[in-house]
């Protein structure tokens, strides 16, 4: 009403009040003073606490035990410091007595509105618990108290925190959490360990789980950074976070001396793996990216995310020997990544013609137009399904490789890289599974048995031009994706997090030309590289005229099958 602010008000009411309350302490006990002395020590103390550490200015509903411990803390020293400087009989007594009055008097009232605003409007009716009592596990319990979660405990791995409390909330061990909840269930635990890795996001997630109906983690430390509001940045844990390799001898350093400065030309650059690629060189710095894809919005897409003068769009199919030979001659690319492919089992069993003529003849003309410009290197992107096939897909896969390890390949240096499934890629298992849980389930799983090899997009791509960095032509590089996985636990997996109890799993058996082992390595004798991550295949000598004529002859003969058997004889096929 008169322009005054209401915190300041309701701080100069508490002020009176305790000076009141302290007056009539003195009075009761007869202790002699002097009246002017005590009005000037308060009025001092007084003005001090509103013009200087402006008490009054304190958000009282966010206030926690630190800032009620601090400002006693200041109030204490300020007292001890003033004490000399106030003579009397009773100084001591005077002194000690208005203190303690004053700081009752702010912090009785700090507490009893923090009480009431944080604790009495919201109805608490689920628990939760937090893992990390570090300063992203305390701000997120201050976060939590305006919600409808009730914290009810903190983990944390450090022995020493797990003596304390923090607001009178206990730390505990995840062994001793564990016997606390016994068979308990609490609605969700929020990992809140910015800066752990995603080896022990996992390891918490299956050590806690099963007592918890949800899970959340906060992102990185750099995303955290961008958002003040902790609470608003959780997120839920994903499949990609359980089964997600990090390869530790990852030489960044490597790859960008690899790419640094040089025309990359990428094939199926719209693709899952082909735009990651690109995005890879962009960071490492590439002069020039030319992405080839014969897919309109693919190609759009993925241009306009990197949105830069230095990307060139070119739509054209590999399979167009002067198309590409045009786009080679113009751009005069030094690296090659070729990721262009048909690579969806079932489709390419039903579709042979233009599994081969795209896959095994796009290849082809890449590396011939790469040997005849002088390309420095030509890095093949491969498949695990190219050991040992049993598909159509595969079988042409290893003909590329083949093709790649021996054709004379003149001063351009030609690698392989082999990996498994990709968490993510279009078509992949696991779209299909979050789509089918969306929908209400059933999730279809081909067979109770079947495993496959994982690894996330940028994981896998990094790995690739790492391998292709320290080639030398005529290699096959494999890349190390860990143990495999079966996808019927991974159907269960995604189940769970989903927080979906009734979606039920079916089997529908192989689909053509599937089965139910992939295969990275071929026997015993592949070599190590510098990388733990990277292996060498053992190289398979083809003579390439031969290899040439057969090639020749696959595209015009009937019999397709029969011939690709010929070309790679451990090729088994159901006709």
């Amino acid at each position: 009403m008169f322009g005054i602010d209401k915190r300041l008000l309701n701080f100069l009411v508490i002020v009176v009040l305790s000076f009141v309350t302290f007056w009539w302490t003195f009075f009761i006990f007869h202790l002699p003073f002097s009246f002017d002395v005590v009005v000037g020590v308060i009025c001092v103390r007084a003005v001090a606490s509103i013009f200087i550490l402006k008490d009054y200015s304190l958000s009282w509903s966010k206030a926690s035990q630190k800032t009620f411990l601090i400002k006693s803390i200041v109030y204490i020293v300020a007292f001890i410091v003033y004490m000399p400087f106030y003579y009397g009989e009773h100084r001591i007594a005077f002194m000690t007595s208005e203190l303690a009055f004053y700081l009752f008097g702010i912090n009785f009232s700090m507490y009893t509105y923090h009480y009431l605003v944080n604790r009495s409007k919201i109805n608490k009716s689920k628990n939760a618990v937090i893992y990390g009592a570090g300063k992203a596990g305390i701000k997120l319990e201050e976060e939590f108290r305006n919600s409808e979660y009730k914290i009810k405990y903190f983990v944390d791995d450090d022995k020493i925190l797990q003596k304390r409390t923090i607001d009178a909330i206990h730390i505990f061990s995840r062994k001793s959490l564990k016997k606390k909840l016994g068979d308990k269930k609490y609605d969700l635990l929020v990992i809140a360990i910015p800066s752990a890795p995603k080896e022990r996001i996992k390891e918490i997630y299956n050590s806690l789980s099963d007592y918890f109906k949800e899970i959340r983690v906060l992102p990185s430390l750099e995303e955290i950074l961008e958002n003040k509001d902790f609470s608003s940045q959780l997120k839920d844990i994903t499949v990609e976070d359980l089964l997600a390799r990090h390869p530790q001898d990852l030489d960044k350093q490597k790859i960008e001396n690899f790419i640094k400065d040089k025309v990359v030309l990428i094939t199926g650059a719209g693709g899952s793996i082909g735009s990651e690629i690109s995005r890879q060189c962009k960071k490492y710095g590439a002069k020039k990216l030319i992405l080839v894809d014969h897919s309109e919005f693919n190609l759009y897409k993925i241009t306009e995310e990197l949105g830069c003068p230095s990307v060139i769009p070119v739509m054209q199919t590999v399979r167009n020997l002067g198309f590409v030979e045009n786009t080679f001659k113009k751009y005069k690319p030094q690296i090659v990544i070729h990721a262009a492919a048909y690579k969806h089992v079932p489709l390419v069993e039903e579709n042979v013609i233009e599994g081969i003529s795209n896959n095994i003849m796009g290849t082809k003309n890449c590396i011939d137009l790469a040997i005849k410009y002088e390309v420095e290197k030509f890095v093949l992107i491969s498949t695990d399904k190219a050991v040992r096939p049993t598909n159509v897909m595969g079988t042409t896969k290893r003909i590329c490789e083949l093709y790649a390890q021996n054709v004379s390949s003149n001063k351009t240096e030609i690698v392989a890289v082999r990996f498994g499934n990709v968490l993510g890629s279009s078509g992949s298992v696991i779209p299909k599974f979050k789509s089918q849980i969306h929908n209400g389930g059933p999730i279809t799983v081909t067979h109770p048995d079947i495993t496959r090899y994982f690894m996330l997009i940028p994981e896998a791509c990094e790995l690739v031009l790492q391998a292709a960095s320290i080639g030398k032509g005529g290699e096959i590089f494999i890349l190390d994706m860990g143990e495999p996985v079966k996808i019927v636990d991974l159907a269960k997996k995604m189940i769970t997090l989903s927080g979906s109890d009734n979606i039920k799993i079916e089997f529908c058996g192989l689909r053509p030309g599937e089965k139910l082992y992939e295969e990275l390595l071929i026997n015993d004798s592949d070599k190590k590289t510098d990388y733990e991550s990277i292996m060498v295949a053992k190289p398979t000598l083809y003579e390439i005229d031969k290899l040439n004529d057969d090639i020749q002859e696959l595209l015009v003969c009937k019999n397709k099958i029969k011939k690709l058997k010929e070309i790679v004889p451990e090729f088994t096929h159901k006709d």
